[in-house]
C-alpha cells in the first residue's frame, strides 16, 4: 500500500509535465531568458565561480541562455553526469567549447566521461536543478529519483538553487524524509 505522501507526489508530477507540456517554445525561450537577470544576480552575491547546471530535457525550463551568459563572463561550469559505479548519484564535469555528448539511459544528454574534467563535489559553489515543482519552503519535486537529493546531501557548501516555470511553485509539496529543501528558487516569466 502506497503511502498519501507517494500518491500525492506522483499526481503532482503528472499534473505538472502536463502543463508544462502545454507550453508554446516561444514561452519557453521567455521564460528561460527571464530567469538571466536572477540568476546572475545570485550569483554575484554569493561570489561564486564553480557552478553547476543542467541540460533541460523535454519541456524543462532551459539554463542554456544563461550559461551562454556564463561563460561569457568565465565563469567555471559544470554539468551532471550519471554515475557509472554510485547507482543513482550524479557527478559533475566541465563544460567547455570541446565538450562532447552523448545519451544517458534515461534519454538525456550528459557530457561523456572524462575524468581529467571531473570536479570534485566539495569544489562545486552553486548548483542549479531542474524541478517539477518546489514550495515556499524550498521543498522540491523532481522525477522520483533522488539523484538531486542525492547530490545536495553530498554538496552542503553549495548553494542550490530551482529554475521553475509559475506553475511549478506551489504553497506546500509532501515531503519525505530524504528530500533536501533548495536554498533558493527561481522563476521565469512566461511572459
Amino acid at each position: 500500500m502506497q503511502s498519501h505522501s507517494v500518491q500525492t507526489r506522483r499526481q503532482l508530477r503528472q499534473s505538472i509535465l502536463n502543463e508544462r507540456a502545454k507550453l508554446a517554445l516561444e514561452q519557453q525561450s521567455i521564460a528561460s531568458f527571464n530567469l538571466i537577470p536572477q540568476a546572475l544576480a545570485l550569483i554575484n552575491q554569493y561570489h561564486t565561480e564553480h557552478i553547476a547546471l543542467y541540460l533541460p530535457f523535454n519541456s524543462e525550463i532551459s539554463p542554456l541562455p544563461l550559461i551562454e551568459r556564463l561563460q561569457q563572463q568565465n565563469k567555471s561550469l559544470y554539468l551532471p553526469i550519471l554515475h557509472p559505479f554510485a547507482k543513482g548519484h550524479l557527478f559533475f564535469q566541465q563544460y567547455d567549447a570541446e565538450t562532447l555528448f552523448i545519451t544517458h539511459k534515461f534519454g538525456m544528454q550528459q557530457p561523456k566521461p572524462d575524468v581529467r574534467k571531473v570536479k570534485p563535489l566539495n569544489e562545486i559553489e552553486m548548483i542549479f536543478t531542474p524541478l517539477l515543482a518546489c514550495d515556499k519552503s524550498g521543498n522540491r519535486l523532481g522525477y522520483g529519483g533522488g539523484f538531486y537529493d542525492r547530490t545536495l546531501a553530498l554538496t552542503p557548501q553549495a548553494i542550490s538553487v530551482g529554475l521553475a516555470y509559475p506553475f511549478q511553485f506551489v504553497e506546500n509539496l509532501p515531503t519525505e524524509p530524504w528530500d533536501i529543501p533548495l536554498n533558493h528558487l527561481i522563476i521565469g516569466d512566461i511572459k
